[in-house]
Parts: structure tokens; sequence; C-alpha cells
């Protein structure tokens, strides 16, 4: 048998016997909408961060949806958020250990990305 069919057998397993629901549809209930997944990824490859500097990244976001957003990353335990109390005063946003795990995965999303850059439709 081989190890996707292993792995896969032991996660249905642990879902039949509720212990745990799907952890993809966990990660993807967590990680949902337009912006969380690049505003971690920002995090995670260019940390820390100030406001201004993540929302030129996230070209097209509004200062409204990235706040929202970083207040439920934050919430979430994806982001750090520091404020410093110096003149000027400003904060900067890290990733969490935990959002900082994402970084293989990221890379992985890269390398498939440069794989299939320019291919449409397959």
């Amino acid at each position: 048998m081989d190890k996707k069919r292993r792995y896969i057998e032991k996660i249905d397993a642990q879902i039949e016997r509720g212990k745990i629901a799907c952890p993809v549809a966990n990660v993807l209930n967590l990680l949902q909408g337009k912006w969380k997944l690049l505003v971690i990824y920002e995090l995670c490859v260019r940390s820390p961060m100030r406001f201004g500097e993540l929302k030129r990244k996230a070209e097209g976001i509004t200062n409204t949806m990235l706040t929202s957003v970083l207040k439920e990353l934050e919430r979430d335990g994806l982001v750090i958020r520091e404020q410093f109390n110096e003149i000027p005063p400003h904060t900067e946003y890290r990733p969490s250990e935990r959002a900082s795990e994402l970084l293989p995965i990221f890379y992985e999303m890269a390398k498939w990305g440069v794989k299939h850059a320019g291919k449409e439709n397959g």
C-alpha cells in the first residue's frame, strides 16, 4: 500500500471516529477569503512589515479590508502585532510560529506556479 493511501485511510478513520473534523476543510475555513493567504505569505517572506508595506504588496486591498484581515489573522493566532510607542509611533506585523509553518507549502505552491506558468485550461 502506498504512502498516500495509508495517510488517507488514517485521516478518514479519525474523522469517522469523531476525533477530528476534516483537516483540509479546517485549513480552508481558517484561510478562506481573497487576502489572507497573500498577507500570511508576505509576512512569512518579508517580516516584520508595517501596515503600509503590506498594503503595497497586496495590490488592490483597501485599508478597511487589510485591517479586518489582520485582526482576523491575529485572533486566529497566525499574525503577531507589535506596537511601538516611539516617536512617531508605529506597528509591525509578523507571522506567528504557526503561520511560519506554511512557508514550505508556499514554496511548493511557487514551484507549481512556475511549472505551470502560462498554461491555460489544464
